[in-house]
């Protein structure tokens, strides 16, 4: 500790608890993770499904859905996650009440994740053998079934891969949003570190990102492997 006052003043005066303290910022980030995977991973699993599900070659085909599917999921890939948070702020504003601060980050950090989730979820249950599919059908399994007993079970493992890789990119968008003052460590990092010339407040919440990106990843192969295995 004392080699951290002497050598990062500004990071160990911001201390711990405090309105603007690490343990708000690691908190707020955590929040804005894990509300915006739970909220966008839903609708990026459900649009992943659909895709499968009604594409030309699924087991309840219906191009009408399928493009209509396709074409929200590809248009949400396409727009930048500064122009979406802009974008929105009508729907936040009309959802959270106010347009700033973790909770109303909620609404484009979920907007913006959901297409990219959609799209790895698609790509996993593609990977799903088309023979598998076919014995469950044989066997006169319905609809529900094949999504629950072969899809998802036969695909755990990638679904948990792609869940892993989005995570890692939802902690750069809220680092994103917080530099627009959704609060969590991107808005220590740009505003108080950056944009104040703290250069050791910078880097040590840069670091901490990286800690939480290595965090996700570890968990996320070991998840993965032990799919696998079983």
């Amino acid at each position: 500790m004392g080699w951290i006052q002497e050598h990062m003043p500004n990071a160990y005066a911001l201390g711990w608890s405090g309105d603007y303290g690490w343990g708000v910022a690691i908190w707020q980030t955590v929040y804005m993770t894990l509300g915006a995977a739970i909220i966008g991973g839903i609708i990026g699993l459900l649009f992943g499904i659909g895709l499968v599900l009604t594409a030309d070659d699924g087991i309840a085909p219906n191009r009408t859905v399928f493009q209509i599917l396709d074409k929200i999921v590809s248009v949400g890939r396409a727009i930048p996650f500064i122009i979406m948070v802009v974008a929105f702020s009508p729907l936040t504003q009309l959802i959270v009440g106010t347009t700033i601060g973790t909770t109303a980050a909620l609404v484009p950090l979920s907007l913006g994740v959901f297409p990219f989730y959609a799209r790895q979820v698609q790509v996993a249950l593609l990977g799903v053998e088309g023979g598998k599919v076919e014995a469950a059908r044989s066997f006169g399994a319905t609809n529900w079934d094949i999504i629950s007993d072969v899809y998802l079970r036969e695909g755990r493992a990638e679904l948990i891969r792609v869940s892993t890789v989005t995570l890692i990119s939802l902690v750069g968008l809220t680092a994103m949003a917080g530099a627009i003052g959704a609060g969590g460590l991107g808005t220590t990092a740009i505003v108080t570190g950056y944009q104040r010339f703290q250069n050791d407040v910078m880097w040590t919440a840069t670091i901490i990102i990286l800690l939480f990106i290595v965090i996700i990843q570890f968990v996320g192969d070991l998840l993965a492997k032990h799919a696998r295995h079983n």
